[in-house]
């Protein structure tokens, strides 16, 4: 199988930089032979971490140096403007220079979207940049967007994340019209706030497939392929999902822990915990898509392991194999004639 796909990796960028990085790259290039890797960042350390794990560079398996890091908590004004050679900024430059189909970053989220805008610049159509991942559902997954990049949003604003969000559910899943739900406080449509009730309008009028509005326990049932909210409702839904996967499993860990005969009974569940605990694992919906770029760029998760980092290099490639850009970019265009 010949190469397809190049990735810009911020090998420096989370909370364990090469340490998870490289091993993670190492991991898809065995698995996907039609991915090449473009490791960015300091030399030292990450051919340091290659020589770790008695590996070598190839010609699926590139080293592009760049003297600087964005640290987690650095401000993201202060990363655009003074670090010009950053493993973050120039795994993005190697995107718009078309050197790499697509960067992955467990980096610094503010700097990773504002330097990104910055090189990439905005699709005409679409206003603002929106972060979108999946969630697990009763029966498969559910996008969610937007995550935190745009706390304030406008009606407008609501109906670009929903397009958005329904072409890369489209590409991504196969699926000919995903449904899409707002976001609210109930389904009916005299609720919600004056934003909430014209982004509806919006998305009514709109050639989306739109469902109407759902609320938060609509996300896991999979009542919709597609749910859409501010950056500041999303980000509260996201992180509380984390924790409560986090008590869920401290929960059942604590209770069959508390004497030989739940020790026992925990053995015999082994089987059913070991799926269950394969389909909440929150590491394999690792990688949160900056949609409304002109590139593709996809966000890690800061503490992301090999294992999550693997799944948001991979989701990367299947962004750019199902022209999930390409796509958003024709639709978009068309919703800028329309306007």
């Amino acid at each position: 199988m010949s190469v397809d796909i190049t990735i810009a990796v911020d090998a420096m960028g989370g909370d364990y930089g090469p340490g998870v990085t490289v091993p993670a790259v190492l991991e898809l290039l065995e698995r996907d032979p039609g991915i090449q890797i473009i490791l960015v960042g300091l030399k030292e350390p990450i051919e340091a971490e290659l020589a770790h794990r008695k590996a070598a560079l190839t010609s699926r398996l590139r080293l592009h140096p760049a003297s600087e890091m964005v640290a987690m908590d650095e401000p993201p004004a202060q990363a655009l403007k003074k670090k010009k050679d950053s493993s973050m900024r120039v795994a993005i430059e190697l995107v718009r220079d078309g050197v790499a189909d697509c960067c992955v970053s467990a980096g610094n989220t503010g700097a990773l979207m504002a330097t990104a805008r910055f090189i990439l610049k905005m699709m005409p159509g679409i206003d603002r940049p929106a972060i979108a991942t999946t969630l697990p559902t009763i029966n498969g997954h559910v996008y969610v967007l937007d995550l935190g990049a745009n706390v304030d949003c406008g009606p407008e604003h609501l109906h670009q994340f929903g397009l958005m969000g329904s072409i890369l559910a489209a590409a991504v899943d196969g699926k000919e019209r995903p449904t899409v739900g707002l976001l609210n406080i109930g389904h009916e449509a005299i609720k919600g706030s004056e934003v909430i009730k014209s982004a509806a309008e919006l998305l009514r009028a709109s050639p989306i497939n739109f469902y109407g509005n759902v609320e938060g326990d609509d996300i896991y049932r999979g009542t919709v392929d597609v749910v859409v909210c501010d950056g500041f409702v999303g980000n509260v839904v996201l992180k509380t999902s984390e924790g409560l996967a986090w008590m869920l499993a401290q929960m059942l860990r604590r209770e069959f822990k508390k004497n030989l005969l739940t020790r026992l009974a925990a053995l015999m569940a082994m089987p059913v915990l070991n799926s269950f605990r394969k389909r909440a694992d929150h590491r394999q919906y690792n990688g949160a898509s900056l949609l409304g770029l002109k590139g593709v760029v996809v966000k890690s998760h800061g503490g992301a392991d090999v294992y999550a980092f693997r799944h948001a290099l991979q989701y990367a490639a299947s962004e750019v194999r199902n022209q999930v850009l390409g796509r958003i970019e024709s639709a978009a265009a068309q919703l800028e004639v329309s306007v």
